[in-house]
């Protein structure tokens, strides 16, 4: 199978890993990639987000599977493109991804779907955002209503600054604060049968002890010992299938990955929200303990054949992730700096590129992040810092407390 991945990302990495490592994926290529997934597939240049310039390249190489990383490019329409090529495609229509292209069309969703979720309003003005900020009071939750990388979501005591982020958007979602540890759950889905990954926890605020701005995320870790043994059965039956089944109703079955962001409340696991690809950072530590091959797996799901699909099997133990941010991430990050240790085996590339003089330089905000698994979460835990302190990136900065509240058993429901 020749597997072309679409993305130049972190969670491209991690997938290119997980494709190169599958026997069935005997070529592997992708566009635009980063000097990271150079090290296991071909590059090919392309705009990522236009769906023309991915269809015909599927078509140029020949693909048997295109995988879309992004949520861009899907919710430009790239899978339609691809698809009306004859070539199968892994990753939700341009219609579909409003899921996550919109918070507000995700809201209407769950409510038709009947799916457990904050009580929220879309808010075009100052006037109406000011109104929601006060029935709810602090803290106060302000989405972007369209795509932000990551970034869109403000959580804070101060109206003012609430009433800031939503006058900086302009069309926002405000809904009510759910208490709780987060959790992310990754479905595969072929838009009837669906198949849980194993879920995850990351981390959104810049610094330690979740201090600071939120972020695209700074790190994550897997498994969560402490979830309750019935979250995914109860997120399957009272979140996904409802949501599956409603999308279908409309005429817009969602096929790819569904990714369900959760709040584990007083009152049971609630969505904070949808998103229609894999996230990053989680996918580098739930893919690192995946033992089933994961080009099968997304074949299976795009070509309506996932049903069949064997049980997932898991490797044993745990994965930890840990994101190196650039100097001022989360706000304008310095590039061009210099990255020693950055080939070492457990790094994953987001933000790099290569220099003409072959040096590797830091390119985005967050610039890498280093993986590492064992036999349970302490140790893959300091496995993962003791391969931070391998690499060096002038002015850089990464949290120190990634799974470390799992670790000492302070996650409480």
């Amino acid at each position: 199978m020749h597997v072309l991945l679409i993305g130049s990302g972190g969670r491209e990495h991690a997938l290119a890993v997980g494709l190169a490592a599958d026997p069935s994926v005997e070529r592997l290529t992708a566009a635009p990639g980063n000097p990271g997934i150079a090290s296991v597939a071909t590059l090919r240049d392309v705009d990522a987000t236009d769906p023309d310039a991915v269809a015909a390249l599927a078509v140029e190489v020949a693909a048997d599977l295109v995988v879309v990383g992004p949520e861009a490019p899907l919710v430009a329409g790239v899978a339609d493109a691809v698809r009306a090529k004859g070539i199968a495609c892994f990753g939700p229509s341009a219609a579909a991804a409003q899921l996550e292209g919109s918070k507000t069309f995700a809201k209407e969703i769950m409510t038709a779907a009947g799916v457990p979720t904050a009580r929220s309003f879309t808010c075009a003005s100052e006037a109406e955002a000011t109104a929601a900020l006060e029935q709810f009071g602090p803290p106060y939750v302000v989405k972007n209503d369209g795509l932000a990388a990551g970034k869109g979501v403000v959580v804070t005591d101060s109206i003012d600054a609430a009433v800031q982020h939503a006058r900086d958007c302009g069309r926002v979602v405000i809904e009510e604060f759910l208490d709780g540890p987060e959790v992310s759950l990754f479905v595969v889905t072929d838009g009837t049968a669906a198949v849980p990954l194993m879920p995850a926890q990351d981390f959104k605020r810049v610094g330690d002890g979740d201090a600071g701005p939120n972020t695209g995320g700074m790190g994550a870790y897997a498994p969560l010992t402490w979830a309750p043994a019935d979250l995914v059965d109860r997120v399957m039956a009272e979140t996904v299938v409802p949501t599956l089944a409603e999308m279908r109703g409309r005429g817009t079955p969602f096929a790819g990955l569904l990714y369900v962001g959760l709040a584990l409340t007083s009152k049971g696991p609630k969505v904070i929200e949808f998103n229609a690809r894999f996230g990053d950072p989680e996918t580098q530590v739930v893919l690192a303990l995946l033992a089933s091959p994961l080009g099968e797996l997304l074949r299976a799901a795009a070509t309506g054949a996932l049903a069949g699909f064997p049980p997932l099997r898991w490797h044993d133990g745990a994965a930890v992730t840990v994101v190196v941010a650039s100097h001022n991430y989360p706000g304008t990050p310095r590039t061009g700096d210099v990255i020693e240790g950055g080939e070492r085996p457990g790094v994953i590339h987001a933000g790099t590129a290569r220099r003409e003089d072959g040096a590797l330089v830091s390119s985005g905000g967050r610039v890498l992040s280093v993986t590492a698994t064992g036999p349970d979460l302490a140790a893959a835990r300091a496995a993962a810092y003791e391969l931070v302190e391998s690499v060096r990136l002038d002015g850089s900065h990464h949290r120190t407390d990634i799974a470390l509240a799992a670790v000492e058993g302070r996650v409480t429901l």
